[in-house]
């Protein structure tokens, strides 16, 4: 094994004489989070030889070597670091011609300086390329906004709705401590989801708060059915349709969730946006239905009393 190493030494020498391997400069580049494979690029320019049996690759990161590819001995040794167990030549049939390009598995790369060291018989060569986290947006920056404006709006929308309802109407103290609880649990899940959504990235916490913000708002459908029926003894055609209307928003949103979430990078944020701002015109619609329509319903109804007085004045003349 020693004298093929010698032959290709002097061959080396002979062929291409002491000229150092020139490899491409890349500087930086980015690693891209929906990927899983990562490629940092290593390419000579000059071999000569053309085999593989000439050349001794190593990889380093930070000065430490985890991977090492060794064409002189056969069969050929290749050894790679335990924490980096993923990392692979993009093609071994193009090592030959320059190409030494690493693949790694995007859980395994570490940001930070690689270097790629090739040595071809008594020739070689060095280049650094420093791999970063590219750091994005799950959606753009006024997406983001638009989601996060429309779910707030949909709770205060909610709250204005109780506060009307709860000063106009009369309805009982178990029905007003449960409708302030549900808005609580709407509220507290908006503030959270927010927390976890703005910032950049589209990490597992990003989809946690998009959800957050996203799926609790099916609260918002029952809860406006309590409110009505709290307004209207039996809801009207057109209170009907707002249910139906508030629940199709819900569901358009959650589409476009679940499609996100499903999509890397996202690209759905406007099927969200339009589902919850459908919810937040059914709520708007519905404030005003229920300030106007439902006083003028109250206003035209029977006080209880005057009701109850010639009702128990009917029973006092049958008991008689």
């Amino acid at each position: 094994m020693d004298a093929l190493r010698v032959w290709w030494v002097l061959l080396g020498i002979l062929g291409a004489g002491s000229a150092q391997l020139q490899l491409q400069k890349f500087g930086s580049i980015l690693m891209d989070t929906c990927n899983s494979t990562v490629i940092i690029p290593c390419i000579v320019t000059n071999l000569q030889l053309n085999d593989t049996r000439a050349m001794y690759v190593k990889w380093r990161l930070g000065g430490n070597e985890f991977f090492s590819f060794d064409g002189f001995e056969q069969p050929v040794k290749i050894q790679r670091n335990s924490t980096f167990q993923s990392a692979e030549f993009v093609s071994l049939s193009k090592l030959p011609f320059g190409t030494a390009s690493l693949s790694l598995s995007r859980k395994e790369a570490i940001p930070g300086n690689y270097s790629c060291e090739v040595t071809e018989s008594n020739r070689e060569g060095i280049s650094t390329v420093e791999l970063k986290q590219a750091i994005e947006s799950w959606f753009e920056p006024v997406e983001n906004t638009l989601i996060i404006i429309t779910m707030v709006l949909a709770a205060i929308f909610y709250w204005t709705q109780i506060g009307v309802v709860a000063t106009k109407f009369d309805i009982s103290l178990l029905k007003k401590i449960s409708l302030i609880i549900a808005g609580l649990i709407v509220t507290i899940a908006v503030v959270i989801g927010c927390v976890l959504f703005v910032p950049d990235g589209f990490e597992s916490s990003n989809q946690v708060g998009l959800g957050l913000i996203v799926l609790p708002a099916v609260i918002l459908v029952p809860l406006l059915y309590i409110l009505l029926t709290s307004v209207f003894e039996k809801p009207p055609c057109f209170a009907v349709m707002l249910l139906v209307l508030k629940a199709l928003g819900y569901v358009i949103a959650v589409t476009g969730f679940a499609m996100s979430v499903s999509a890397c990078p996202p690209q759905h944020a406007a099927v969200v946006i339009a589902g919850l701002a459908v919810i937040d015109l059914v709520a708007v619609i519905a404030l005003v239905y229920v300030i106007i329509i439902g006083s003028n319903f109250k206003d035209h109804q029977p006080p209880r009393k005057a009701v109850e007085e010639p009702l128990n004045d009917a029973k006092g003349v049958m008991l008689e």
